[in-house]
């Protein structure tokens, strides 16, 4: 990793941790180029411990790196939050092939500042191929946090931003998921405070084979099954299925239905 963990303080009050294993360089740069656009921020790498990020760190596109234990996703990312300066306020991660949009940051900080009851704020996010076209939208709107203990998860993650004082309240995110992390993370801060939502579009997720989501798609929706069940009341577990099974299986169809206008964005 070069220098290692290398330190350089700002004045922002948002951190934007980046998880990479640096296997896609291509992805990386523009990822990290997109934060740097969206507003002011404190980018922090996880990473490998063998990975050099000197020349990403030359170039101003990296303040700081972490090295990634090797525990897991979720454990790199809180890792990369709990390293953040003291001074900042707002958090959140970005996969390193995901973009945010110009002034995303600004505008959700913004907010933030504005709305001291909201704990998360998030807005709309653009799918995308791994060429960068766009394949859909999604402005699942205020609804998406109504249906979170009964329905699929709808916020965008990416594009979202969060008080860091609402992560560290319910723990940071949970090593118990592999995939469906951000999902539990969401139903959590909705018993801490609001979850509001900008009509915006603030992201970018890019769906790709290689994506871990979309690579892992059956294993997520059952994961993401298995969170709305840990939050519901014991008596409601039991008739879970009634509403699981159909959700699941609605989930899986409309994920096929994106990953065939990708397939046919990308022939076009």
């Amino acid at each position: 990793m070069g220098r290692g963990n290398r330190l350089i303080q700002t004045e922002s009050k948002v951190g934007i941790v980046v998880p990479t294993l640096g296997t896609r360089p291509e992805y990386l740069k523009l990822c990290l180029q997109s934060i740097r656009d969206a507003g002011q921020a404190h980018i922090c790498l996880a990473a490998p411990k063998d990975f050099d990020a000197n020349a990403l760190q030359s170039i101003g596109l990296v303040d700081q790196v972490v090295q990634d234990s090797g525990d897991g996703l979720a454990e790199a990312i809180n890792l990369g939050i709990s390293s953040l300066p003291k001074s900042i306020q707002y958090v959140n991660w970005l996969g390193d092939d995901d973009l945010l949009m110009a002034n995303a940051l600004e505008i959700a900080s913004g907010f933030l500042d504005r709305e001291n009851g909201t704990v998360a704020v998030f807005g709309s996010c653009d799918y995308i191929n791994d060429s960068g076209d766009r394949i859909w939208t999604n402005r699942s709107g205020s609804w998406a946090k109504a249906i979170l203990r009964f329905g699929p998860d709808l916020i965008p993650q990416p594009g979202a931003l969060f008080r860091r004082t609402a992560f560290e309240e319910i723990g940071g995110l949970s090593r118990a998921f592999g995939w469906a992390f951000d999902f539990d993370m969401f139903i959590k801060l909705s018993n801490v405070g609001k979850l509001s939502y900008i009509p915006r579009t603030l992201a970018a997720f890019r769906w790709h084979p290689d994506s871990l989501s979309v690579g892992q798609r059956e294993l997520s929706i059952n994961e993401a099954s298995q969170v709305r069940k840990s939050h519901l009341p014991s008596p409601l577990r039991v008739i879970s299925e009634l509403w699981e099974l159909p959700t699941r299986r609605l989930t899986a169809w409309a994920g096929k239905r994106v990953s065939k206008r990708a397939s046919n964005r990308g022939s076009a």
